[in-house]
């Protein structure tokens, strides 16, 4: 019997009774300048079905050549990844009809991959490390992009015509692979999570790609199985196609654990099946039945010469590899004097590149975590950005900081620098200057100030002299309100308690 079912069992009874095994399956876009087998541009933002020729149309006679930078680009990958690198391999056809595909197949790899064999060793929110397996890293070419119009979910179904712009058809791809990751039981959602996470910091310090998930130059397919306690032989799985965030990831984990559950509980089978995961409700539903490998009619690919990276080469590039990523944030955590729960705090954040930044520029580490995980994480939050995309860099950053540390702002004067910043009014010292925003360090400014404060409270005055010295806060607060928050209110509390011959001690 084969059945579905819309029910869910809740996620701890679905954990009782099974161990949930997962496949993760990467894509990352390069960031290279043109396409993978041929000379189209690769920028963003042009005209439909501009950015395209014979070649990667598929048009007859046309023959693809190789881009050498996507090669590189895939052994940095899986050298990164703790790959071995192949020291022959070759490019196939996989066959498959879809509206997107203009030549009918995919140029990919099959079992011939440019790195295999490898691992990557994640951080969970707890600080446990999981050590994910590496199946294999191999090249390919993405697709076109079809345009579904007149539905209401932007999907096929339902939709009156479809179109079709074939710009991102022949981008470059790789695809990284894992093994069957086992034993993570209930932590499995968390572990995909880690691992897509850890993996885009990983292609982000490589420099090939953004790997940006919400432009679709990153995205996850998610393959979970659930076999009941003691047993050895996996179940069928699913496919949860295309996620785009790494929130998604885990959700989308989540929720088909729970569904598997549903089904085998009421006595069902599951499908192999590829699914379409839903923002809105956190849910899954059915795309197609899954195909297997020998249905893609996978041959060697006859117009591409087999790739055979020299042994100096590959090793030049091992050479040159950066930092891992966790083993950075390690080093950096220990650096910057913060907790392990603080420093998944900067990651999630996305604030560790630009407080590095802020930090090369000249800040302290403490002023540069300050004002990227407040300040401006809370402009970003409220405008939709990424943290790197507001329009304030780092150097910027510092020089705010270092106007504060030098006395000529304090904090409530440096927020609205940083808002001026942000609106476009220039850089740091041109908002000051138009908004006149110094601190008030005059004497004489400071001292009318308090003596003003003073003359009107003589209640608070008298209750300082009488020794409730906590009351020096209300005429603090006088002489920053008279100064537009200007003065600096350390030295102000000081003249106050000078003024009225008390003592703080």
């Amino acid at each position: 019997m084969t059945t579905t079912t819309d029910e869910l069992v809740s996620y701890e009874d679905a954990l009782a009774t099974y161990d949930p095994v997962m496949g993760l399956e990467v894509h990352v876009e390069l960031g290279t300048k043109t396409k993978m087998f041929c000379g189209c541009s690769t920028e963003l933002g042009a005209a439909p079905n501009a950015q395209t020729c014979p070649t990667c149309l598929g048009m007859p006679g046309a023959l693809p050549v190789v881009n050498a930078i996507g090669v590189e680009s895939a052994i940095k990958i899986g050298l990164a990844l703790h790959c071995e690198i192949a020291e022959w391999c070759r490019f196939a056809r996989k066959n498959y009809f879809y509206p997107d595909m203009p030549k009918n197949f995919q140029t990919s790899q099959y079992d011939e991959p440019i790195a295999f064999n490898g691992y990557l060793d994640v951080q969970l929110e707890d600080g446990e490390v999981f050590r994910v397996q590496i199946e294999r890293a191999h090249m390919e070419e993405d697709t076109g992009k079809s345009l579904h119009v007149g539905g209401a979910t932007g999907r096929i179904h339902g939709a009156s015509h479809s179109l079709l712009d074939y710009n991102r058809a022949g981008i470059p791809l790789i695809e990284i692979v894992t093994k069957p990751i086992e034993g993570a039981g209930e932590r499995a959602p968390e572990v995909a999570k880690a691992y897509v996470a850890e993996l885009r910091e990983l292609i982000k310090a490589l420099g090939v790609s953004e790997a940006r998930m919400e432009q679709g130059q990153m995205r996850c397919d998610v393959n979970l199985s659930l076999r009941p306690h003691g047993r050895e032989k996996f179940g069928t799985r699913s496919e949860t196609k295309n996620v785009n965030s790494l929130r998604s990831v885990e959700r989308a984990a989540r929720f088909e654990i729970q569904r598997h559950a549903a089904v085998l509980n009421s006595g069902g089978t599951i499908i192999q099946e590829t699914r379409h995961f839903h923002e809105d409700t956190g849910s899954t539903t059915s795309g197609r039945v899954k195909e297997e490998a020998e249905d893609y009619r996978y041959f060697p690919e006859p117009d591409l010469v087999p790739v055979a990276p020299s042994r100096d080469w590959v090793e030049e590039l091992r050479a040159g590899l950066p930092e891992q990523p966790l083993a950075r944030r390690n080093r950096l955590r220990e650096e910057w004097g913060v907790n392990a729960h603080d420093m998944q705090s900067i990651l999630n954040a996305g604030a560790i590149d630009p407080i590095v930044a802020t930090i090369e520029a000249g800040a302290d580490a403490t002023s540069a975590r300050k004002w990227w995980m407040g300040e401006l994480a809370r402009s970003a939050n409220e405008s939709g950005k990424a943290l790197e995309d507001l329009p304030i860099t780092p150097a910027q950053v510092a020089r705010v900081a270092e106007l504060v540390t030098s006395g000529d702002l304090n904090d409530k004067l440096a927020r609205q620098v940083i808002e001026g910043v942000l609106a476009g009014e220039g850089t740091p010292d041109e908002v000051v200057e138009k908004r006149g925003l110094k601190v008030v360090s005059d004497e004489g400014a400071l001292t009318a100030a308090v003596d003003e404060a003073i003359a009107g409270n003589p209640g608070i005055a008298d209750k300082i002299r009488g020794g409730k010295v906590q009351a020096v806060g209300a005429l603090v607060g006088a002489v920053m309100k008279a100064t537009r928050g200007q003065a600096d209110a350390a030295r102000v509390k000081e003249l106050i308690l000078e003024k009225l011959g008390v003592s703080e001690g």
